[in-house]
């Protein structure tokens, strides 16, 4: 079994998913060298390092569900406009549309959530460790483990991918980078179901 500290150190250093880092560290049994010149042979490290480049480009793409009940707006971007008329690009942009309209995200990423939120939840869990005897940095891992996964229920781009759940949403974007070759990010979405406020 590999490492969390080395899947995330891996990570950190390539930019790349936490699938595909796990992935390339199982296939090199742990060989952090091996892993990243995988990762750069499948092309998945180049999408975390074009993540810095400017995506002022992309596409504002609706999405009706249900008979007209659920509704999904949202903006990818990407570099240029001839990749943002790509079948690839709008097909990405499509399969996010469907994940949202099906697991109604309340937030795009950790950032996006309000800070009393999330402390209101740390203490609910406190309350729920409280009862245990464990040792307080067993305590704290398992505090961290629960915040995170938290906002994997919550946050758009960590949310297992509705169509291949190995991946979170963030890995699917990622893969389209590497394959279109372009900074991709998903900026904002919104869900609307009918009789819903």
């Amino acid at each position: 079994m590999i490492d969390s500290k080395l899947i995330a150190q891996l990570r950190e250093k390539t930019g790349a998913g936490i699938v595909d880092v796990k992935a390339a560290l199982d296939e090199t049994n742990g060989d952090m060298t091996a892993a990243e010149e995988l990762l750069r042979k499948k092309g998945i490290l180049k999408a975390g390092k074009k993540s810095d480049r400017v995506a002022g480009e992309g596409i504002v793409y609706s999405y009706i569900h249900g008979g007209g009940k659920v509704g999904v707006m949202l903006e990818l971007r990407c570099e240029t406009d001839f990749v943002a008329r790509t079948d690839g690009f709008v097909q990405l942009a499509h399969d996010i549309a469907l994940h949202i309209a099906a697991m109604n995200p309340l937030y795009l990423d950790e950032t996006a959530v309000p800070a009393e939120l999330v402390e209101k939840e740390r203490e609910i869990y406190k309350a729920e460790l409280a009862e245990s005897k464990k040792p307080e940095e067993i305590m704290a891992k398992i505090l961290d483990g629960k915040v995170q996964k938290y906002y994997s229920d919550i946050c758009l781009l960590k949310q297992a991918f509705i169509k291949d759940e190995s991946m979170t949403v963030e890995d699917v974007i990622k893969h389209g980078i590497s394959k279109m070759g372009e900074n991709i990010q998903m900026k904002r979405f919104v869900r609307f179901h009918l009789g819903q406020e």
